[in-house]
């Protein structure tokens, strides 16, 4: 290597490690006390999190005489308001979590991490619980100088308060996920008679030692350190790609304001006031680029704007955009981005999965199995016997009676195991709510009426629930005589 070689590389390291300095990421070494500035995105943000309500009101809407939704796992079934997904059904679930995870990627191209800076349950419980924290213990630097302090009975109170409501929340989260798997009015008479089954104990101790670990303590550790998805995310984010971002021409180089002076023609718009770090959840300097630990929640937005107002100055010098917006190049069109064309494509094909799958849900479900060994004897009448198994899957939240009935070649006949014919024509069976009863027949048919080694036949089934609704399915099979 020649020395102008050597030169060129030592100061492309020295370029680096000068780069590296300056994206500090907190270790834990340190507790954040982001700063609360109220503003546009801070109230998108409590709406946002306003959406968790589901979360923990959902499991006390009634359906008739059971819970709207409920995932009952021990039944093998969901029931979501009037319909029920059964085992036989879950191949909707397994669309339904691709539906999701496509439209988090989707979200991502266009405006980045969206559903870590609003929706993520770590931001939004740890804002929860440092808004306690803000309300016991004051702002962030009355904050700082509380930890400090020595241990006082005043200081005992407020920390035993704060964390108190801490595990309140926490137990009410353990209680609200269980809450979607068994009925809640049963879980919370389990829980004051002492009567909870070691499952749901179980669960319910770990979502709160989680929830007061995780949003109590590791806060935005739990971003940078055990959210897989902080890691992916710089393949789903492009030049195109709208995000948080410090307009580097329009605020450099920085200066600082001063009182009754305008500012020089050199000078850029930021006043280095660093209230952009002192909001932020995580502790990341934006003017330093994108970074990892950025959730992008835009609360640096609300921050930064605050300042230019006072300053009359323009806002916008930290806002939603893309770098080719920053460096003045033609800013594409969703619909001219190649990964939301492909996203798109298989959100839609998941979402008509979903659909098709809902819409063809039966009532009743119903399989017909032939009997393999022997495929038909022949009767000493001259009559040919091929043997039935049928299974019939009720998925209403009632007891069926359900009737069935034959169609096939002239002259068919119905008999049960006993030999005997079904009265009518018509086998009833009945079907116990959300599990599978099972029915063998027999079907015979006269030689004559058979024209060739096989004949198409089909199975009716037809019922009708207490409240008069009435329901039908059809099955067909082949019944099989000699050559």
């Amino acid at each position: 290597m020649s020395d102008n070689q050597r030169n060129k590389h030592d100061a492309a390291v020295d370029e680096l490690y000068a780069e590296a300095e300056q994206w500090h990421i907190n270790t834990g070494e340190e507790t954040i006390h982001a700063k609360r500035i109220p503003g546009k995105w801070r109230n998108l943000k409590r709406l946002a999190a306003a959406t968790w309500v589901v979360f923990f009101l959902g499991p006390y809407l009634r359906w008739g005489e059971r819970q709207a939704v409920l995932f009952d796992i021990p039944e093998r079934q969901f029931h979501i308001f009037g319909v029920t997904v059964l085992p036989q059904d879950f191949w909707m679930l397994s669309l339904t979590l691709l539906f999701f995870a496509i439209l988090l990627a989707v979200v991502t191209t266009v405006a980045g991490r969206v559903y870590c800076g609003f929706f993520c349950f770590q931001t939004v419980w740890t804002d929860a619980f440092t808004w306690i924290e803000e309300k016991l213990e004051g702002n962030p630097q009355k904050r700082r100088k509380l930890e400090k302090a020595p241990w006082t009975l005043d200081k005992l109170r407020v920390k035993a308060i704060k964390h108190f409501l801490w595990l309140l929340i926490s137990a009410l989260t353990g209680i609200s996920f269980v809450a979607w798997f068994t009925d809640v009015y049963q879980l919370w008479g389990d829980i004051f008679t002492f009567d909870l089954s070691p499952v749901a104990a179980g669960t319910i101790l770990l979502f709160i030692a989680g929830t007061y670990v995780l949003a109590g303590f590791l806060r935005e550790q739990a971003c940078f350190w055990l959210c897989p998805y902080a890691r992916i995310q710089g393949v789903m984010i492009d030049r195109t790609t709208a995000v948080p971002t410090y307009d580097f021409y329009r605020g450099e180089p920085r200066g600082r304001a001063v009182k009754g002076k305008k500012k020089n023609a050199e000078q850029g718009d930021c006043v280095d006031c660093n209230q952009c770090v002192a909001v932020c959840p995580t502790g990341v300097d934006i003017r330093n680029g994108q970074h990892e630990g950025c959730i992008m929640c835009a609360l640096c937005i609300d921050a930064c704007d605050v300042v230019m107002e006072k300053l009359d100055r323009p806002t916008g010098l930290i806002r939603y955009a893309s770098l080719d917006e920053l460096e003045g190049k033609e800013d594409r069109p969703i619909y001219k981005h190649p990964r939301v064309w492909v996203y798109g494509t298989i959100l839609t094909l998941a979402l008509s999965g979903i659909i098709y799958g809902l819409l063809g849900l039966d009532a009743i479900q119903m399989k017909v199995l032939h009997e393999r060994q022997p495929l038909f004897v022949a009767m000493s009448d001259g009559s040919i016997q091929n043997k039935y198994t049928i299974k019939l899957l009720n998925k209403m939240s009632e007891d069926l009676q359900i009737r069935i009935t034959v169609e096939g070649p002239q002259g068919l006949v119905m008999k049960d195991l006993t030999g005997n014919e079904v009265a009518g024509g018509l086998a009833m069976i009945e079907a116990p709510h959300n599990k599978v009863a099972a029915k063998t027949l027999t079907i015979r048919v006269p030689r004559a009426s058979l024209e060739s080694e096989s004949a198409p036949i089909l199975f009716h089934a037809t019922t009708e629930t207490q409240a008069g609704e009435a329901y039908a399915t059809q099955r067909e099979s082949v019944f099989i005589g000699p050559r």
